[in-house]
């Protein structure tokens, strides 16, 4: 009777998590790979075409629903911009709290693209976030000119570290191993730390 390609399948991806965890994606080996997963390495390849494609299994969905949530979430708060006023949409704001539970709900495939994915498609995510963090950024200070509220010009290049600033912060605790707790608790102190700042350079 043949083996069951999805138990095999399912040991693999566990193998290789554990080696990517341990090991990164660069210094990952195949062969401790197939060893961890009682297969051969040319067995490997009946289920991954590479390296690179065995590691996005472990992390794209992840990834790929958070990005669509991330961008439900800006547009909703463009639209709160255009009708609630600039000091409530600031203080019901929970972009960072709800940013910081998703990553922890998934954290075994955040560990990996913010700490292990050097060499793969995925090491660029935090200069892809900040990226479109910024661009929100702008948008929403235009969105509240338009309406005719006064706020203070930030130049971009401003606008960009701050971000920067604020995104690594973000992933600090990631880096560090925080538990759950121990994140969320941070967030709220970080979040309150970033809003009386930006409200303060905005002059609101």
């Amino acid at each position: 009777m043949p083996r069951d390609k999805t138990e095999s399948h399912e040991r693999l991806l566990e193998a290789a998590k554990k080696e990517f965890m341990e090991y990164d994606f660069q210094d990952a080996s195949m062969r401790r790979i197939a060893e961890n997963a009682g297969i051969t390495v040319s067995g490997i390849y009946k289920h991954f075409k590479d390296k690179e494609e065995m590691f996005a299994a472990l992390v794209d969905d992840d990834l790929s629903a958070l990005m669509s949530q991330y961008d439900n979430f800006q547009n909703v708060e463009y639209e709160n911009a255009g009708s609630v006023s600039p000091d409530e949409l600031w203080d019901n704001s929970d972009e960072a709290m709800w940013l910081m539970e998703y990553i922890y709900d998934h954290f075994d495939s955040f560990k990996l693209i913010i700490c292990k994915s050097q060499g793969t498609r995925y090491e660029n995510f935090t200069e892809t976030l900040i990226e479109i963090e910024e661009n929100a950024t702008v948008e929403y200070f235009r969105i509240l000119k338009d309406r005719g509220v006064s706020i203070n010009d930030i130049p971009r290049k401003e606008i960009h570290l701050l971000v920067t600033c604020s995104i690594n912060a973000m992933f600090e605790t990631v880096i560090h191993d925080f538990d759950r707790d121990e994140a969320l608790s941070y967030c709220k102190n970080m979040d309150k730390f970033f809003k009386g700042g930006w409200k303060n350079l905005m002059g609101l």
